[in-house]
Order: C-alpha cells, then structure tokens, then sequence
C-alpha cells in the first residue's frame, strides 16, 4: 500500500510524476500509479536491471522502436467475450501489432546476454503475423476499408461510382435546360443542402420547373428545387451508401468472430507493450537525472557517493546553478548520522537526498549518484519532517514530533531507516535535549539506521562517545560567512549564530552582548568538541590506513608465497627430470666409455683409431656440456613465464578500466538522440498528436504519405504531416480542455462587405502563388464575416493546385474541415471550407 503522506514528505510524488508524464500509454501511466515500494531484494535487483537494460538500449541502440506505442486493451478486452471491432480500433491493433514485432525481432535478433533481461521479457510475446496479414487485407496504409476488402464491396463501390457521374452529369444537363428556358440565372451552379442536389430557380417561375422545393434564398427571389427526375437516382445513391455501411460492418463482424480465440495472446502483446513503455518512461527519467544502477548491499552498508537531489538539481538547472554533491556512509556500526551545522546550510536537503533515493532505490527506479554506491534493502522508512500541527487534532509542533517518536519508536528495528529533521526542537531547550538523548540512545541500541540534523549540543556529544552515532558537519565559510552545503563527516557542526547574526546587520552591542550572556563555557565547549571530533577523525583515519596496509600486506604475503610455492613446484619438477636425464647419461657414457676402450684394445693402439675414439668421447662430452645449458635456459624460461603471466593480468585489468571508460556516453547526448528519434519517427493510427503553432490536440485516425487525418473533439480534420508532432498521453489529457469560442467584433464596414461577399471564388488557371495570396485573403474576409463555408474553384489538372490550397487551409485557425466537393458539384475541382 502506498503512502502518501511519506512520499509527500521525501519528494517522491513528484519523482513518480516525472515518469508518469514520459509514458505514452495509459497502462504505462497506470503502472506508474500502481508501483509500491518494495521490501524483496531479488524483486528491486529485478525492476533495476530492467531499467537498467532499458536505460542502455534507449542510449546505444538507434534501431529500437521508441513509438508506436499506443492502448489496445480497451477493446481487445471486451472483444474477448463478444462484440465486433470498429475500424478506428482495427487500425490502433494494425500499429500495435506492428510495434510488437519490431520490439520483438529487435531483441531476438541481438546475442545473448547483452541485455537477458529484457530478451527473457520479450521470449513468450507473439507478434501474430497471421492477424496482420489479415488486417492488411481488409485496410489500405491510409486506415480505410479497400474495396477489395470482399467481393460484395467491391460491386457495391463500383455501383456506386456509376450513380454518382450519372446523377452529376443529368443534374448539370438539367441546370442547362432550365437557363435555357429562362427559370435560372445564367451564372447558377448546382448547390447542395443536406446532402441533396438542388437547381436555383427564380422563386416567380418555380411553377414552371417540375420538382420538390426544398428551400429558399433570404430575399425570396431565389427558390433551391430538387429535380424530380432525380430524386429516384439520389434514393439509389443512399441505399448504395446503406449497403456500403453494412457491408463494412459485416467484414468487421467476421474479422472479430475470426480474431476472438486469438485474443487472450493478443492482450498479452498488449501487455507487453505497455510494460516496455512503463520500463522507457523510467529509462528516460533515468537518462534526464544523468542517474545509475547502485549495488545492492548484503552486509547492511549505505554509502552514497556523489548523490544529488533529483528535484534540487532540476530546479537549480534551470537557474544555471548546479547542485552540491552529497557523499555519505552509515554501516552496522555507525548506523545513525546526526548532522549539525548552520540554519539554511542543507542539513534538510542531506536527511531528504538519503531518504529519496534509498525509496526510488526501492520502488525501482535507477537513481543520481556514482555507480559505485551501495544501498541496502529497508523493512520500513519513517520519516519526522516538516510541522503536522493541527488544530483539529489539539497537536502542536511539539505534540506533533512527539507523536512521530511514539509511532517510530513501535516498530522501528535494525530493518529501518529514520529520518528526523530538527530533532526535539519545539520545546524547552534542556527538556527537549534531553528527552531528544533518550530517543537518540533507544534508536542506536535498537540498531536503527538514521540520518537525524539537530542544533542540540549534548547530541553532538553523544555522537563523539563511544556508540553507533556519527557526527555530520555542514560546512561554513567563516570569513564569508555563507555555507558551502558540504557534508563532512565525522565531525559536528557548528550553528554560526554570532557569527550570521552580524551578517544580518543587528547591532554590534547586541551581538556583543550575547557573545557575552552565553559565556565562554559554550563557546569553549563548541571549541573543544570540534577538536576532539577532529582528533578522534583523525586518529580513525590512521588506524583505518593501519587496518588497509594490513590487508595489502596480507594480500601481498598471500600473493608471493603463492609463487614462491609455485616456482618451489617448478625447480623440483625440474630437478626431478635433471635426475632422470642425468641417469640416462650417466649410462650412456658408461657404454661410450666402454665401447671406445673396446675400440682401442681390439685396433691395438693404432693412432689413428685411438684419436677417432678419443674425438668421439670428445664430442659426447661436449653435448653433455649443452645439455647443461640447455637445462639452466629451461630454468630461466620457468621463471620468466611466471613473471610473464603477472603483467598479463594486470594489463588486462587496465583494459577493463579502459574499455568501460570508452563505452560512457553523457546523458545529455542520450537524451537529445532519444527526444529526436522520438519526434522523427513516423506516426501510427491511435496516437496522440498536437497541432503545431496551436493548442489543438488528437488521435491519429488516417495516414497517407503527405497527409495525417486526426480526430480533434468530435471533428475530423485532414492536415500536412508536418503540421502535427507527437505527444504523450499526458500531455492529451491536459491539453484536452475545452476552451470558449473567442468573442467576435464587428466594424462599421463588415454589413456591406458582406452584402457583396460572394461564397464562392474562381480561381481555374491561376499559378500557385497568385491562387494562396488570393486564397489567403478570400479566407480572411470570410472568417471576418462569420460566413459558415465557402467554394473554391480550381479545376482538376495535375491536382497540384487542389493540393495547395487545401494544405493552406488546414492551416488556418477557425476551419473546421476542408473536403473536395460532392462529385456531383465537382468532386475533386473544387475544394469546400467550412468555418466552425
């Protein structure tokens, strides 16, 4: 269960919101909510590697998917039981499906064990190729229905198109015939109201034009009929629109039936992507915090090294200021760290960097401080920070810190971490000293970690005795008189009360005076418990550099007796074979010796023979001779490969440090890379988009090469793709606020444009500039004069135009849709605006 009072107090709501804002899912997003603070150490090493793996993918890996990313299980769910699929979600499940895949292949396709984690997340994800090829077979890339979809489609759009160009060409055939005879202005056009194809008759020949009046111009001169012989093809044309509906309806029908066993597999996918959207929305926040995986200690150690306030360095980065690091260490015996120091000299922010980063370190969240850190896993945190007096409680401050200490004091054991800040302040200085010992003494037999700040003198000497308690100093700059928010430990603070109270410019008498009231017994005892701090640090760092000369020494004596028992191994194995050998000659020459004396007996003593004999006995000798050097070459050769081995072993050492320097790259260039691999990616059907240069915000609905459909409200409106970019789930719900129609204003002048202000403008055979410029003004003066839509004429041709115009016209603020004309008006030569 979480609770929301102590991550309130540490900061962490706003850590969780920082992710929650990077997530593009509302499952991720809900993940992010629903995330508790861990007690398992297994399952916290399990959330970091994840995010971890995650943080080093999003950094090094350019291929990785980072959109796509969208929510399908607001309608896979309910499609499992029953129901059909609507085409917007048949898209959604087209991207996600997509998105799977390519997350999926990315992670099979890589070695094993460069990121196990997530390849062990991904190993039972399905990508359903099967479903995608079906899907692809009912929608076209831009999301619509194709018409080959089913033969039944096909023939029904084929029917379609034919009613259509008849009905256009009969009603321009009858439009001819009726100015011909006189019933309508030579300059009328077709006009289309609701949906029906009307002729502009003049109201005092209406008789005349055989038909059903369906409406009439405000001055009554002009009245709008719907030719008779037409009204049999428009009822066509809406049974044809009928039978489309249901024949989409239908395919999505059988798409579903077809689909549903497959479903449960595909929640799982869906899942999945969710999970690795919660996974990247921690990565990233990770990457902006330049944070990292600390180790897990297993021998109760917490040091932090270079830790930093995630919040306090993000507020300061945007002043330009950067954030002091904190470098801390508490262990079984020094479990508690009671800082002391200067008001506003960061006792606080220390107590609440070590208590927000051991609970992000246990939600599972990588946090900003040197990888070498080590946190160990807490039972519980507890925390005694900030004033909860309350009037409707009857507590004071006082009441409300004594509460706190009955709470922590129930259940706090070697398995917690307490954090206290202005310990036993509120009350009687002596009373609330020596009530804050007995508290500080509990704690530290109970074996409870802790990091405590207080002014209390007699605090500080408990600390300096002998007892788990060590003193924290915020550092002061005594001659300009500012602190330089620097822990140094192992020492106690000193308040610089004197001292800040001149700074702040009392009266020097008064100052003086108080130096005086407070006696030099304080001032001395202040004194002296420094330099007994000191002396006890220093005399802790001599025996510390005894107890690691110790161990090097130990390790060096380990070290050479090892080889001294090697190289003792070595010279008896080679004495052992100088013996053999040494037999084997000795019994050759024996029979050498032996032979040459036979030699010699049986020439007689012939010269000749006795010198041969005598060199060969010579040259035996001589080999004897070399295979003594040879055997003491063999020595050396030992003895050389041993010291051989040792700078092999410490070359490799160095390439290790050398080559995970290499690999660092800063978090700021992984960020930027992230954010604009993020903002270039191609869009997909479902996700979340903002209309550039304006608040307007989205779901993508249709995508074609040049253009992206985007449902904004209840309105559907088509626009250039790089008129939109995509944003987060988030950032659509704050930005999906409705807003107040701006209030319109009137001059003197608007009453007679608008009585000449024609809605409709010709602007067939213009260029392109000259057409915008004209376009640009026309649309001015048409929002200017509320007038609910215009015509704009530019013929078919390459459609170069067309494309112009309507690219134009998304653009400006106040159009709610841009469309061709009905096909029987003119279809794609001519473009009609409509104004909301």
């Amino acid at each position: 269960m979480t609770d929301t009072t102590l991550e309130a107090k540490l900061g962490f709501d706003k850590v969780r919101q920082l992710v929650s804002v990077r997530c593009q899912t509302d499952y991720a997003a809900m993940r992010v909510e629903e995330e508790a603070f861990s007690t398992d150490a297994a399952e916290i090493r399990h959330r970091l590697v994840l995010t971890d793996e995650m943080r080093l993918v999003l950094m090094f890996e350019e291929s990785f998917p980072t959109s796509g990313y969208i929510d399908c299980l607001p309608f896979l769910e309910p499609l499992g039981r029953r129901g059909s699929i609507d085409l917007l979600s048949l898209g959604k499940l087209r991207t996600l499906l997509v998105t799977v895949q390519k997350v999926t292949s990315f992670l099979r396709t890589l070695k094993d064990g460069i990121y196990p984690n997530l390849q062990h997340l991904s190993s039972p994800v399905d990508a359903f190729p099967e479903v995608q090829k079906r899907i692809d077979t009912i929608l076209d890339r831009h999301g619509d229905v194709k018409d080959t979809a089913s033969d039944a489609l096909y023939e029904i759009r084929r029917s379609l198109r034919e009613r259509e160009i008849n009905v256009s060409k009969r009603m321009n055939a009858i439009l001819r015939k009726a100015q011909q005879d006189g019933l309508a202005d030579a300059d009328a056009s077709v006009s289309i109201r609701d949906g029906k194809m009307l002729i502009p008759v003049f109201s005092a020949k209406k008789r005349q034009f055989p038909g059903f009046v369906y409406d009439e111009s405000a001055t009554g001169k002009t009245t709008y009929i719907e030719p008779a012989e037409i009204v049999a093809l428009s009822n066509e044309i809406a049974e044809l629109h009928f039978a489309e509906t249901r024949e989409i309806a239908r395919i999505l029908q059988e798409f579903s039936d077809w689909v549903r066993p497959q479903v449960p597999g595909l929640v799982d996918a869906a899942v999945f992507i969710g999970e690795v959207d919660f996974l990247m929305a921690k990565a990233q926040t990770a990457l902006d915090m330049i944070a990292g995986m600390p180790v897990i200690s297993e021998d109760g150690n917490l040091y932090l090294r270079k830790a930093r306030h995630p919040l306090l360095e993000r507020a300061l980065r945007r002043e330009g200021r950067s954030v002091v690091p904190l470098t801390a260490t508490l262990s079984a015996e020094h479990h508690i760290l009671l800082i002391s120091g200067p008001n506003a000299g960061g006792k606080s922010v220390c107590l609440k960097t070590v208590g927000l980063l051991q609970y992000m370190f246990q939600w599972g969240l990588l946090i900003p401080t040197s990888e070498t850190s080590e946190l160990p896993v807490f039972d519980r945190v507890m925390v005694s920070i900030g004033d909860d007096q309350s009037i409707d409680n009857d507590l004071s401050t006082y009441s409300s810190f004594l509460s706190d200490m009955r709470e922590m004091l129930a259940s706090a054991d070697a398995k917690t971490l307490v954090l206290i800040d202005e310990f036993g302040s509120g009350t009687e200085p002596t009373a609330g000293g020596a009530i804050a010992e007995a508290i500080l003494h509990e704690l530290d037999t109970r074996g409870v970690y802790g990091v405590i700040t207080t002014h209390y003198t007699n605090l500080k000497l408990y600390a300096s005795g002998e007892n788990g308690v060590v003193n924290g100093a915020m550092q002061f700059d005594g001659a300009a008189i500012a602190p330089l928010f620097s822990l140094e430990m192992g020492l106690p603070g000193n308040s610089f009360a004197f001292e800040l109270a001149r700074k702040m410019g009392l009266p020097e008498p008064i100052v003086h005076d108080a130096e005086e009231r407070s006696g030099a017994q304080f001032v001395g005892m202040e004194r002296n418990l420094r330099r007994i701090a000191r002396s006890r640090r220093a005399l802790d760092e001599k025996l510390s550099r005894i107890r690691a000369t110790d161990k090097t020494l130990e390790s060096l004596s380990d070290k050479y007796q090892k080889e001294l028992e090697e190289i003792k191994d070595i010279r008896e194995k080679i004495l052992s074979e100088a013996r053999r050998e040494a037999e084997d000659i000795i019994r050759k020459a024996n029979r050498e010796v032996e032979a040459t004396i036979r030699t010699i007996k049986e020439s007689q003593a012939e010269k000749e023979a006795t010198r041969e004999a005598r060199a060969e006995l010579s040259g035996f000798l001589g080999a004897l001779a070399d295979r003594g050097q040879a055997r003491e070459h063999y020595l050396d050769q030992q003895l050389k490969r041993v010291s051989e081995r040792q700078q092999r072993e410490q070359a490799r050492k160095q390439r290790r440090s050398g080559e995970s320097a290499s690999a660092e790259m800063t978090a700021e260039q992984a960020e930027k890379q992230r954010l604009a691999a993020f903002r270039s990616a191609p869009l997909k059907v479902g996700e979340k988009v903002r209309v550039k240069g304006s608040d307007m915000v989205g779901e993508v609905a249709k995508l074609s090469t040049k253009s992206v459909t985007v449902i904004i409200g209840n309105i559907t409106s088509k626009m250039p793709l790089d008129r939109v970019e995509r944003i987060t789930s988030h950032e659509f719900k704050a930005a999906s606020k409705p807003s107040a129609r701006p209030r319109q204003v009137y001059d003197s002048g608007i009453a007679e444009r608008k009585a000449n202000f024609r809605t409709e403008i010709d602007l067939r055979g213009a260029r392109v500039t000259e057409a915008i410029e004209a376009v640009m003004r026309y649309i001015d003066d048409a929002i200017m004069l509320d007038v609910p839509s215009v015509r704009i004429l530019h013929g078919k041709g390459t459609g170069a135009l067309r494309e112009e115009i309507q690219k134009y016209a998304r653009t400006v603020p106040g159009v709610v849709s841009v469309s061709d004309e009905h096909i029987q008006l003119g279809g794609s030569g001519v473009t009609v605006v409509k104004f909301g």
